[in-house]
């Protein structure tokens, strides 16, 4: 594909978010930026939410991943799935009977002051760097496929990509967001769809036999017993299923979609057809991954060293002008929208938990809300050019690892809270949330000489969660 018309897609791709930024921020003023005043229509929120869970790093490294380790994703998924029930049945009412915008004032409420800045500063750190980290490894792409051939600096490109999507979220926030998610499902889903449709026709095959060719290849088996695997069926279950309550239940950017339904009955409702939605979408980059092997070995394609590298390559340069198209709307699609929701999520997290927003007047919480806007995008940008800096991609990992460990003391604050009627030593539960992870971090470190061999992977989450939870008890007592 050439350069200009690749640069030609991605602007108009933007310049269409922009005009729904437009459409949907007409009159909106802070009460829509971080409810959108509880309007959303539910299956909108839904289908946009399969965009915002699917990052554009899971745009290209799930297909690849098939090659290393088959469906086994799938065992995750599935305990994804049951996480997305219990937030429907345990924490969405939760929130809705306290009347939340940001979901961490419920450690306030229950806990005290320090508890509560605690658990939105985890969740700040948290996403900044997550969302940097995702953003970070797609705009490398984009600069290696497209950028670098216009001598565009790749500084200059992440500060003009932050810089549209602040153009589009300053004032609508979540309001705008709830559509523009959609819009980006919708390409993303398209991408795949394009793909494996171009792959069929490219091998000869109709419906039937291109699901013969997915089930009778080794790649699509799904189930791994033995435990010490990192791809046990009981790890990546379990591990999914906790992931998903933290990352989705206890955390802002997910939930504050959630939030802007009408009522609680939509929210559930919302959560569960998304779930089945995340399955479907999610086996079908699995079968697609497949695919892309089979199709691979026909053309007599040299399969890449680094597996992500898979599906751009074969999009980009084997299917045709259309899967080009559609796979580069894809990817841009795929990081944006997790980036755009961050963003807002990250706005509305800090005004809210630590500027003290419900004691001001409107204009102030205006003027506050822009500044702190403006705020995170320079700080994503500043943390997208750091990783570019240190240069090393182990490094980088390591960095974007240690920041999974902060939703453990997230999740065990949240479990205790809802589940033990004990009353806390506030200001030592900052001690408890600090020494979790650590703690975490040393046990994993040295998991293989400590359990006979075990490794510890998704489920570290767990062990930290459980950390923290048993601190609590040691600075709690029973309620009078």
């Amino acid at each position: 594909m050439s350069p200009y018309i690749a640069l030609s897609i991605i602007f108009g791709y933007f310049g269409l978010l922009i005009i729904i930024s437009r459409l949907t921020s007409r009159k909106s003023d802070t009460q829509a930026f971080f409810t959108a005043n509880r309007k959303s229509p539910w299956y909108l929120v839904a289908f946009g939410m399969v965009g915002a869970t699917l990052s554009g790093v899971t745009f290209i490294s799930v297909p690849g991943e098939v090659g290393n380790s088959a469906f086994s994703y799938l065992q995750f998924v599935f305990g994804n799935i049951v996480g997305y029930w219990l937030v429907a049945a345990v924490l969405i009412p939760l929130y809705y009977k306290l009347g939340l915008v940001s979901i961490y004032t419920f450690l306030e409420q229950r806990f005290g002051r320090y508890s509560y800045k605690t658990g939105s500063f985890f969740f700040l750190i948290s996403k900044l760097i997550g969302a940097a980290f995702r953003l970070y490894l797609v705009a490398g792409v984009l600069q290696i496929a497209i950028f670098n051939a216009f001598g565009i600096p790749f500084t200059v490109t992440v500060v003009v990509s932050i810089l549209l999507i602040w153009i589009y979220t300053y004032k609508g926030g979540i309001k705008t967001i709830v559509w523009t998610d959609t819009l980006q499902t919708l390409f993303l889903v398209s991408a795949v769809i394009f793909t494996i449709v171009a792959i069929s026709r490219a091998m000869g095959w109709n419906l039937k036999e291109m699901a013969e060719a997915v089930g009778s290849n080794p790649l699509s088996d799904i189930f791994t017993w033995e435990w010490k695997s990192g791809d046990n069926f009981f790890k990546q279950f379990f591990a999914g299923m906790f992931i998903t309550i933290v990352m989705v239940g206890m955390d802002q950017d997910m939930m504050q979609k959630n939030l802007t339904c009408k009522n609680r009955g939509e929210a559930q409702k919302n959560m569960l057809v998304f779930s089945f939605s995340f399955l479907v979408t999610v086996f079908l980059f699995l079968c697609l991954g497949v695919m892309l092997y089979i199709f691979a070995g026909n053309i007599g394609m040299e399969i890449p060293a680094n597996s992500d590298d898979l599906y751009p390559l074969l999009a980009m340069n084997e299917l045709g002008l259309a899967v080009a198209v559609a796979f580069l709307l894809g990817i841009t699609a795929a990081a944006y929208s997790s980036a755009d929701s961050a963003l807002t999520a990250l706005t509305t997290s800090f005004c809210i938990d630590f500027l003290n927003f419900k004691n001001k007047e409107e204009p102030q919480k205006e003027r506050l809300r822009k500044s702190a806007h403006v705020l995170f995008s320079g700080l994503l940008v500043l943390v997208i050019l750091l990783f570019r800096a240190i240069n090393n991609e182990s490094v980088v990992v390591a960095v974007f690892t240690m920041a999974g460990y902060t939703y453990g003391p997230i999740l065990g604050m949240f479990i205790f809270g809802i589940y033990l009627k004990r009353k806390v030593t506030d200001k030592r539960v900052p001690y408890v949330a600090f020494a979790a992870p650590l703690l975490s971090y040393l046990i994993a470190s040295h998991s293989e000489f400590l359990f006979n061999g075990y490794k510890f992977g998704f489920e570290i989450l767990i062990l930290n969660g459980f950390l923290t939870f048993s601190g609590l008890m040691l600075v709690s007592k029973k309620m009078l």
